[in-house]
Formats: structure tokens, sequence, C-alpha cells
């Protein structure tokens, strides 16, 4: 896998479009025609009427407050509606409407968790996407969290409430497919502040971690709700993948319908960071990061090249020469990936070296990305032994190729992720109109691999435009248009949808 991701093109943009991406074609689309409306108040089909959520919101108020027979008519209309949202989604596009939702502390409290679903039912949602570890913190009960991170809930007597195992059962109830949404390399602050895990973290070529340097919040940002906590690990580290699985198989446990891995990749730096040119750039001077990159060479000469160009950030024709001198016996300096031209080998060295200073900067962006790759492919495993679905969260743009040779920051090669999981670009392009996000899901399309399950998270809110995007009524009508074949579609985040809601369960006081 490794050769093909690092195949050695002597042109910029011929590498690029075999390592990360692939030249962007094609055109835009026209409007479509929605389906009918399911009443005169909702634009999009399977939400509920005002009066059908006021009555099933009566009961669950009834049934809280100890009336069995609302309880029993409460627990028979989610059961009715739950056939009702199968059919109607069945029968409508998309097939599957998913929304990203986080819980809160506040939300142990009796019929939170059943509240929030049954929104989620009104407006015909069928998914949803649960924030399970984030911000150096898992939604796992204290009494059984054997991950390296803290529990979302630290509420004394509330030791072994399970709020992740409670809305995947009650969830299902209500016909919801319930996902375990997860940070991947961003494992947060409070993890990278251990004594004990300074050497698991990801470093520049200056020494610097995530935290030392500062990221750009309008971009480098996955719209979660301020999360401040980027701290970004080596990939290649074996501690992290072992902490990592740990958490993965904690999951796994609740059976969910699916696990959703994001921050697959690297920060994104500010200004002229935000692209990586040289090799001090990249985030491969971690401990385990350098060992593997200095094994991926071939023979001695390439071995001691690959040293000077990670210490130094080049190679001069002096090295070259050095090299030749030291090692006689060998020909060109060889590394994976790299099928030297037989044509160059015999030039001196001062004609060689911005060949060989180029073939090693190629080298370090795909080791780079073979980290991302590699991390994921473990992380995806506790759950493919099982048979629960994976899907990876990715930027449409985290793969490009910028200016003459050099990279998005991110280094996120999501093309060269596994075909076996859903893919989950977020479309959060904002300029007043669809364009831009047709414009990110056609880059996506265009590098996908036939039959790969593109599944894309649009950020917005219904009937109104947020921050320069259009209502999502407006986004998925240009994406239904554009990619039919589509069959899901999610929406960043309840959050946005009901600010009040979200803003009273996070800050309310339980004692």
């Amino acid at each position: 896998m490794l050769k093909a991701l690092i195949a050695v093109k002597r042109d910029a943009s011929r590498f690029y479009r075999s390592l990360l991406v692939s030249v962007l074609t094609g055109g835009l689309v026209s409007q479509c025609i929605w389906n009918k409306p399911t009443h005169a108040q909702v634009m999009v089909p399977c939400q509920l009427s005002a009066d059908l959520i006021q009555q099933k919101e009566n009961l669950r108020l009834a049934a809280l407050k100890g009336d069995r027979e609302a309880q029993n008519r409460y627990q028979a209309l989610i059961a009715k509606q739950a056939r009702q949202l199968q059919e109607c989604r069945s029968q409508n596009w998309p097939r599957n409407q998913a929304i990203w939702l986080r819980l809160y502390p506040c939300d142990i409290r009796p019929g939170s968790v059943g509240m929030l679903l049954d929104r989620l039912v009104n407006k015909g949602y069928n998914e949803v996407y649960v924030e399970v570890f984030y911000d150096s913190l898992v939604l796992l009960p204290q009494a059984d969290n054997p991950t390296s991170w803290s529990s979302v809930i630290q509420v004394p007597g509330a030791e072994k409430v399970d709020l992740l195992a409670e809305i995947i059962e009650k969830g299902r109830k209500r016909g919801l497919k319930v996902y375990a949404w997860v940070f991947t390399i961003n494992f947060g602050y409070a993890y990278a502040t251990r004594p004990d895990r300074q050497a698991v973290l990801a470093r520049n070529g200056r020494g610097q971690t995530s935290l030392d340097v500062t990221n750009d919040a309008g971009i480098d940002t996955d719209l979660t709700k301020g999360d401040a906590s980027k701290a970004f690990v080596d990939p290649y580290s074996p501690q992290a993948r072992q902490d990592y699985e740990r958490l993965i198989e904690a999951i796994v446990k609740r059976k969910p319908d699916g696990i959703l891995f994001d921050y697959v990749r690297y920060p994104r730096g500010t200004g002229d960071a935000s692209v990586v040119t040289k090799v001090q750039d990249l985030w491969i001077y971690g401990e385990s990061a350098q060992q593997v990159f200095l094994q991926r060479a071939i023979n001695r000469k390439g071995l001691d090249l690959m040293r000077r160009f990670l210490t130094k950030g080049f190679v001069s024709a002096q090295d070259v020469a050095q090299v030749d001198e030291i090692y006689p016996e060998e020909e060109e300096p060889l590394w994976q990936g790299r099928n030297p031209d037989q044509t160059k080998s015999v030039l001196p060295a001062g004609q060689r070296q911005p060949f060989l200073q180029w073939d090693l900067w190629q080298l370090s962006v795909a080791h780079a990305a073979q980290g991302i790759v590699d991390f994921l492919t473990a992380a995806m495993q506790p759950a493919q032994r099982v048979g629960i679905p994976t899907g990876a969260v990715f930027f449409p743009g985290g793969n490009q190729a910028v200016g003459q040779g050099g990279y998005d920051s991110r280094v996120q090669p999501w093309d060269k992720f596994p075909r076996t999981m859903e893919w989950h670009p977020m479309l959060y392009a904002n300029c007043n109109d669809t364009s831009c996000i047709l414009n990110e899901l056609q880059r996506v399309v265009s590098l996908a691999p036939l039959g790969t399950d593109i599944r894309p998270a649009l950020a917005g809110d219904w009937g109104r435009a947020v921050s320069n995007r259009p209502s999502l009524e407006v986004q998925m009508q240009a994406i239904r248009q554009y990619t039919p074949q589509i069959q899901t579609v999610s929406h960043f985040a309840y959050s946005w949808q009901d600010p009040e809601s979200d803003r009273e369960r996070k800050f309310c006081k339980l004692r």
C-alpha cells in the first residue's frame, strides 16, 4: 500500500494526483423539484405536524409525572411513529437523514434523552451521530471507563449512568440508528499535558506540538461548539494506537449502529502555515514517526541522505558527494517508492542534488499521509471484527496540492481511506449559495472509487440561511440534483437547529 501511496513523480501535480488527489473536472448543476411537503409549514418530507408533535410531548410529560396510562400511550405512539418514519424515509430522498448531537451531564435528568430523540424524529431524522469522544472526554460511565480519558459525566451519584447505552437503546425504539462519533488523531489537551504521554504527541521540525502553534479557528474546525483543545498525536506511536484501541473497544461493547472517525488528519495553521512547503512543517518529528521514516530506507546511501534531510530540511550537493564517497559500492540512494532515473544516476553530485531533494520531500509528505491512513485502518478493526459499520469524516480540501510543491497542512489523504468505510465529506464551504458546496462534493465524487458510500455532511438550519450558507433544504435540493445516487445526508448540528435547548442542557444545574 505504501508503494502506491508514495510513488514518486518528477512533476509535482502528477505526483500529487497519484498520492493524494486527481484533477478536478466536470460541471455544476441546475435546480430540481422536491418531494411534495407533508404539510403547509414544512418544506421537506417525513416531518411531523405541529399537532402530532404536541400530542406526543403531552404524553411524555404526563408519563414523567407517573401517569401509567400516559406512559403506555406514549410508548405505543413512539413505536407507531418509528414504523411510519421507516416507511416515509424509504419512499423519500434521502433514505437516511442524520444529525450530529452532543450530550451533556444534564442529559442524565429523567426524560432528557427521550425528549431529544423525539425532537429528532419530529424533524424526519432516522439517524443520529452522537459525540462520544472529544476534548479529552468520553461518553462512558465513570464506573466503567477503561480509557485514558475522563468521563463526560462526573456527577456524584451518577457514576454508573451510561448515556451512550441509553441513547442507543431509546434511539432504536424510535426508529433511529445511533452512530458513535469520535475524534481520532486529536486526543485533547488533558491527554497532551500528561507527563507520561509526551512522547506520543505529534511534533514538527521545530520541536513544537500542536499546542505550541496557533491554529486557524476559521478554517481548522469541524464546526464543533468552540472547542479549543486540539492536541494531535503521532499516528505512528504504538502507545497512541493502544490507548485508542481501548477506547474503540469500549464503544463497541455498547453496540452502536456505526462509528464515525473525525479529525483523521493533522492540524492546519494560520496564514502561510496553512500550507506545508518544507519537511520541518510536517508533523513527522515524533519519536515513532522518525523511526518509521528511517525504516523506509532501502540502502545505506538512502538512509544517510534521509537522516540529513530530516535534520537540516535539505540536502546539499556536498551531502550527495559525501554519501557517494562513504558508500562507493552502492549506486543510487534508495528508499521505498523511489525508482531513480538511470540516465541521471551518472550525473555529478551537484546536478543530482535537486532531484534527490525533490524525491525526499515527496517521501516525507507521503510518510505523513501514510501515518494517517495506517492509524485509521487500525482504529476501525475492533468495529469491523463484530460487523459494526465505520465511516471517516473529512474536509474535501484536506488533501490538496498548493502552489509549486506545497500541500494543505492537514495532509488528510481521504482518497486513500479504506473503501469499505462510509465517506462523510464535510461540505461546510460558505458563499451565500450552493455553488461552493457542490464544488466540494464534485471533488469527492471525482476521486472516490466506484461504489464508495458517500454521505455528505451539511452545516445549517431548516428554513433560514446561517453564516452565509443557504438553508438545509436548499443545500439538499442542489445535492439531490447533482448526485441522486447519494442516499444519506447529515446535518450539523442539533445545537444550530435548537440552540436554546442545547444551551439549557449545557449549563443547567443538577444540584
